[in-house]
Formats: structure tokens, C-alpha cells, sequence
């Protein structure tokens, strides 16, 4: 830990939520990308199979909140990641799709160097839609599509490129109302992520006054990263 960090407010382990947990009960489905061998921006795991999904019980009480809400739609929210520990966020650069990447690391950066934004604080989240049929709503993009060129014009997955069709436009509208509206009931702060139509978080204000976390700082059953490093 860094001196500048040691001055950060800490999260606790019990400041976490695991929303794989609470998936029965919720009408949330979730596909922890990161788990998985085919994601789509690595291409390999980076976290152990066994993993859950956790969330800072702010964010938790938002995508739950949504979630409820978007039933009276017949739709239910897929919730892909959340907290990315710093051991994770490392092996992501290890990973082979990075390294033949390696201008994805240049600035601007298409991915963040550990311990950077909301996701090492669980105060990221990445969602979508899909029906109660598990039909997927067309966002424009896949979850985690990656443009080199990130500017509004060029990359689809951005919130304002010009070329997405109404029905796009309305899906996208649907997932930002559930989760802006569940914030501001709760009296949360909440950011979409320009580039990035999934990502809702705390904006840097919030997220940054804590600590990011780290696998070491967590219990070993909440423990996220493949492989110690």
C-alpha cells in the first residue's frame, strides 16, 4: 500500500454484498464474465471458477432496486461483474489477448492499471437485459466489446454514437432508467460510463476516498484472482 493510500477509508469485507447469493431470491441473473473461458475481451479466466459476485452493499441496495423495477417489463438484469480486486485487474494484463494488445495500454488506456477506478472497490458494475425467456436485448454491442478507437463516432458501445438503431437506443434507455432512478430513490450517486453502456458506478469522488482491495484483504472464500501472483 501506497502512503497516499494509507490516508483512504477501508473497505471491510462486510461492507461487501455477494449478489451471486442473493440471485435466487432477485430477479438478476448472474454470468460472472471474468470466471469464464470465453469472455470476450480476454478470451481466458482471470478469476477462480468458484468465484462470487460482490458488490458494495451501496451498489448492492441499487442493482437490486433495478432489478425489482424492470419486473413490471417482463425483464430481468444481468449483472457480469462488479468488484475486480487488484490481483485481478493484474492478471487481466497478463493475460495473451492483452499482450498482443499491447497499445490497449498505451493513453489513453483501454484498460486501467491496478488498484485505478471503481471496480477495485466494488463500486463498478456491468450490466444488461434480457427477457424472462433469457433472450438477450440487442444493446448495439456485446458486454466488454472493445474499440481501439474509444471516441463517440467510432466505438458503438459509447453511450453517444451516432448510428444506433431506435430499438438500440430504447434498450439502453431502459437499463440506464432502472439504475439511475433505483440510485436516486436510495439518494445514491450514480455514473454511466460514457464509453461503455454496461458500466454504472460511484463517481471518482466516492470511490476514491477508500482503498482499493486487494485478494489479500479479503476472507479466502471471497477471494477472487485464478491464481496467487
Amino acid at each position: 500500500m501506497t502512503n497516499e493510500q494509507t490516508h483512504l477509508l477501508k473497505i471491510a469485507p462486510e461492507d461487501l454484498v455477494s449478489l451471486s447469493a442473493l440471485e435466487p431470491e432477485h430477479n438478476i441473473r448472474i454470468e460472472l464474465a471474468y470466471a469464464r473461458s470465453d469472455n470476450l475481451l480476454l478470451g481466458e479466466p482471470v478469476y477462480r471458477s468458484d468465484a462470487q459476485l460482490w458488490a458494495h452493499k451501496d451498489l448492492a441496495a441499487i442493482v437490486l432496486k433495478a432489478a425489482e423495477s424492470l419486473k413490471a417489463q417482463n425483464l430481468r438484469l444481468i449483472v457480469y461483474d462488479c468488484l475486480r480486486t487488484t490481483d485481478t485487474q493484474a492478471l487481466m494484463l497478463q493475460t495473451q489477448r492483452v499482450k498482443d494488445h499491447p497499445h490497449w495500454l498505451e493513453e489513453p488506456r483501454l484498460l486501467s492499471p491496478p488498484g485505478t477506478g471503481a471496480h477495485p472497490r466494488g463500486m463498478a458494475v456491468d450490466c444488461a437485459l434480457e427477457t424472462f425467456e433469457g433472450e438477450l436485448l440487442d444493446m448495439g454491442t456485446p458486454f466488454d466489446f472493445l474499440c481501439d478507437d474509444p471516441s463517440p463516432k467510432a466505438n458503438p458501445a459509447h453511450r453517444q454514437h451516432p448510428n444506433l438503431s431506435p430499438q438500440v437506443m430504447q434498450n439502453r434507455r431502459i437499463l440506464d432508467q432502472a439504475l439511475g432512478q433505483a440510485a436516486e430513490e436510495l439518494g445514491l450517486p450514480l455514473w454511466p460510463l460514457t464509453q461503455e453502456w454496461w458500466d454504472f458506478r460511484f463517481p471518482s469522488e466516492v470511490s476514491e476516498r477508500y482503498a482499493p482491495l486487494s485478494d489479500a484483504d479479503l476472507p479466502p472464500e471471497m477471494r477472487l484472482a485464478l491464481r496467487s501472483r
